[in-house]
């Protein structure tokens, strides 16, 4: 197998594995009605278990780097996969609160701590400097497309067991067995096929191992003195704030614009198919002209998206809410198929590449343990309707920040830019 051929092959991988290990952990997006009622608890309950599991990625993202540049990310993702589908058949058993609650701290750590920054180092080698644009956005769109292809299969068995005349219960613990048996192949298909030790195509040519980094002063020098590490954070917090709007945007037809629970799961499994679109096209458009321009147009459109959501009367026919769902998605997924894109112009060093892209993560997904909080307090202040209409709300405005930043990050770069420029002998 030639070089080229050996790097898309692992490519597919990680984008299989990255595809099948978060369905399962965001179920809520598609079922988050159906979970409180088979679960027995309430949606400030909810938030909570997802606080927790917000509060175990924010503390596993920055070691995440270390272990990625320490030890093989074949065995991590391995590993991960694993027990992320153990914990998934624990959870088909419907426990209590508690132990949903210890459930999803295990999928916070084995989803972050020992998946996250080794396969985004992966990619990041993988892709050759004018590839980026387009392998994180076919990594997002990739991972968007196997997700939509299973999001799909749950949403055929579970309306086939309600159909069939079994309860919710039921159609429930069949969807996650389904979502939890394929993380437990595609962790044995990571096993058998995927090298040990992933190299740049670089050190394909070279054959150069990677360097071994070392945690001292000089190391973290390296990244906490980067301004584009630090903006590039900014970027991501703002964007995945935006994002977090997604988990919640099923539930608001079901319980705010009284949309029925297979229709909502219908809606939402179509949402999800715009991740491969938006995410794909996405990336291949940022390629062509300019992976912070089309970033900073997707955040607008989905900023507006997101306030014409909250401002639309609920007497409104429901198609409108069904459309600005699948409008706001789209441009979701062109959003988190781009900003990781941006991680080649930060000027970071391969040895500590992992460890950057782990203190990145730490600052922009904080939202994964802040967005819940918020909604909660939103919810207790407001009410359903006004609470979830104030959420919207309050990450457009995240967005609008984002864009900012975005703005930011690119006149430094084009500063920096025609300074070297000019220094040129």
């Amino acid at each position: 197998m030639n070089s080229n051929l050996k790097r898309y092959f692992q490519f597919f991988l990680i984008v299989l594995a990255a595809g099948s290990i978060y369905p399962l952990i965001y179920l809520r997006g598609a079922y988050q009605e159906t979970i409180l009622e088979v679960f027995g608890i309430t949606l400030t309950q909810l938030n909570g278990i997802y606080s927790a599991l917000g509060i175990a990625f924010v503390v596993g993202y920055f070691p995440s780097g270390w272990v990625a540049d320490k030890f093989s990310a074949k065995k991590l993702i391995f590993i991960s996969l694993l027990a992320c589908g153990l914990a998934g058949l624990w959870f088909a058993q419907i426990p209590n609160y508690s132990m949903v609650i210890a459930i999803f701290i295990i999928w916070g750590i084995f989803a972050v701590f020992t998946f996250w920054s080794s396969h985004m180092k992966i990619v990041k080698l993988l892709a050759k400097k004018e590839e980026e644009g387009r392998f994180f956005g076919i990594l997002d769109g990739g991972r968007g497309l196997v997700e939509a292809i299973l999001a799909t299969v749950a949403l055929f068995i579970f309306t086939s067991v309600v159909g069939g005349g079994s309860g919710d219960m039921q159609a429930l613990q069949s969807v996650i067995y389904m979502y939890s048996v394929v993380m437990i192949i595609v962790a044995f298909l990571i096993l058998l096929f995927v090298e040990d030790n992933s190299h740049t195509h670089e050190q394909e040519d070279t054959k150069e191992q990677p360097k071994t980094v070392k945690l001292n002063a000089e190391t973290f020098k390296a990244f906490l003195g980067n301004k584009y590490v630090w903006l590039l954070g900014g970027i991501i917090f703002f964007s995945y704030s935006l994002v977090w709007t997604m988990w919640y945007q099923g539930g608001f037809l079901q319980s705010v614009v009284n949309i029925d629970a297979v229709r909502v799961a219908q809606i939402m499994v179509m949402a999800m198919w715009m991740r491969p679109i938006g995410g794909t096209l996405g990336g291949f458009i940022g390629d062509k002209v300019g992976k912070s321009n089309t970033l900073a147009i997707s955040l607008a459109i989905g900023v507006i998206g997101l306030i014409a959501l909250a401002v639309v009367p609920t007497v409104a026919p429901s198609f409108v809410f069904e459309a600005l769902v699948i409008i706001v998605h789209l441009m979701i997924y062109s959003i988190r198929g781009l900003y990781w894109s941006l991680l080649g112009d930060c000027k970071i060093d391969d040895s500590v590449l992992g460890l950057s892209i782990g203190f990145v993560s730490l600052l922009g997904y904080i939202p994964d343990f802040l967005s819940p909080v918020i909604s909660t307090l939103l919810l207790t202040s407001f009410g359903d309707l006004g609470g979830q209409n104030a959420f919207f709300i309050f990450n457009a405005g995240m967005g609008i920040l984002g864009i900012i930043t975005i703005v930011t990050f690119k006149a430094n770069l084009k500063k920096e830019i025609a300074i070297e420029e000019k220094n040129k002998p």
